[in-house]
């Protein structure tokens, strides 16, 4: 049975490689035939008017007043403007119907490559479970999650030693988290935001006892790396009953641990604004100009061995790397244990370059690391970072690290799991997929 059904896979992968190249051919056939050699000025029009949208959106981030009003103006009518042009050529149709085959193509050719991708789980191991549990809970993160889902009480049901922070007064969640492994805590949660998570999660790996997540954050990213259900957070406590250890790399600014990123240069400096929680769109487009046009803010040097980028905008160094292979996967990694950190470098200075970025990884402007150090320095003593989107000041040069493996982290047995990654769109091994 499992040979038949294997057989069966591979025989649907190969027909769905046909069909998408099918798709794919379709698309460039039915702009010949109804366009002809006005197919080719169509996708110059809709190349230019991209470009334009790209390059008009670098204008409204870098200006102020009435040029911003009009950068935006221009980034909106540039596709509208292109669609007109179809129209008035008597072409929109053809145009619509080519674009529908090559998405379908395109879709249908990354479930077909997808069908053979191995997904690298992390390796389980069943432990027992903790018998003095110390959870950490924010009454206020994730919009009030914690009594929405009635996590305490649950929680203490369960035998765990509860301490609910104090929304009025910031408290020290490191101290406390030592207080409680020197008062015979053997396992550290939180259910709050990944800063949280993190500055709980360097406690655990220094007194090498197990984590716990508890998805109750706003966006909850390393829950969703370890594959937790962020819908439900009272699932998460399935963990101290039934669960497994996950061994996750730790990454470090310094001696400060953390979970997911550390951020510098544009992104980092809004942040450290006082206007951006309560006003964040606005705080963004009054702070980015002097940012990007390198009129504020210091020149950063990011070094990774032999490696340096000069002058990035924007620096971000990951706890493993993220996803680049196609926009719905941005924001996820594919593994958390394989020992190194990513690194992102964005170095955009005019218009141009800044539609150079539609090229994705490979756009000159964006540099694309993998490394076990990365040394971020800059003109300045101080630098702004936002580590875990908790903003800090730093003391240059800031050295950032990995510790593999380093993290125990307690899951629940039954979880959803980290959903299934896409392999990238490649249609010279969908053909050789479909043919073989």
């Amino acid at each position: 049975m499992p040979r038949d059904s294997g057989a069966r896979a591979r025989l649907v992968q190969r027909w769905s490689a046909r069909l998408a190249l099918a798709a794919g051919v379709a698309a460039v056939v039915i702009l010949l035939v109804f366009a002809g050699v006005r197919s080719i000025a169509l996708l110059g029009v809709g190349l230019a008017g991209l470009v334009i949208s790209a390059a008009s959106l670098w204008w409204a981030l870098t200006l102020r007043g009435i040029g911003r009003l009009l950068a935006f103006t221009l980034a909106a009518v540039a596709p509208l403007a292109v669609m007109a042009l179809y129209a008035w050529a008597e072409l929109l149709w053809v145009v619509l119907v080519s674009l529908a085959s090559w998405a379908l193509g395109v879709s249908i050719g990354v479930a077909a490559l997808s069908m053979d991708r191995e997904q690298a789980d992390l390796p389980e191991v069943r432990t027992a479970p903790p018998k003095r549990p110390f959870l950490i809970m924010n009454p206020r993160s994730g919009g009030g999650k914690v009594g929405k889902f009635h996590l305490r009480e649950k929680a203490e049901a369960l035998d765990a030693d509860v301490l609910l922070l104090d929304a009025a007064h910031e408290q020290d969640v490191a101290a406390l988290a030592d207080k409680a492994v020197e008062d015979g805590a053997d396992l550290l949660g939180v259910a709050g935001g990944d800063g949280t998570q993190a500055l709980v999660a360097g406690v655990a790996a220094r007194h090498g006892i197990p984590f716990m997540v508890i998805s109750a954050g706003t966006r909850n990213h390393f829950a969703l790396d370890l594959g937790l259900d962020r819908d439900d957070p009272s699932t998460c406590l399935d963990a101290l009953t039934d669960g497994v250890e996950l061994r996750v790399d730790l990454g470090f600014i310094g001696e400060r641990a953390f979970v997911n990123n550390a951020s510098f240069g544009a992104y980092a400096a809004v942040v450290q604004s006082p206007a951006y929680r309560d006003d964040k769109v606005r705080t963004t487009l009054q702070t980015l100009p002097d940012l990007l046009t390198r009129r504020r803010g210091p020149r950063l040097t990011v070094r990774t061995g032999e490696t340096a980028i000069d002058g990035p905008q924007a620096v971000l160094v990951s706890n493993n790397p993220y996803r680049m292979g196609d926009p719905a996967g941005l924001g996820r990694r594919e593994a958390l244990d394989s020992g190194a950190l990513g690194v992102l470098g964005v170095n955009v200075d005019n218009a141009a370059q800044a539609a150079e970025l539609l090229a994705g990884r490979h756009a000159p402007g964006l540099t694309a690391l993998t490394a076990q150090e990365v040394v971020i320095d800059a003109d300045e003593p101080e630098i702004e970072a936002g580590v875990d989107g908790e903003a800090l000041s730093l003391p240059t040069p800031v050295r950032c690290t990995i510790r593999r493996r380093a993290l125990r982290v307690r899951v629940p047995r039954h979880r959803p799991g980290v959903p299934r990654t896409k392999a990238p769109m490649d249609w010279r091994r969908l053909g050789k997929l479909a043919l073989r």
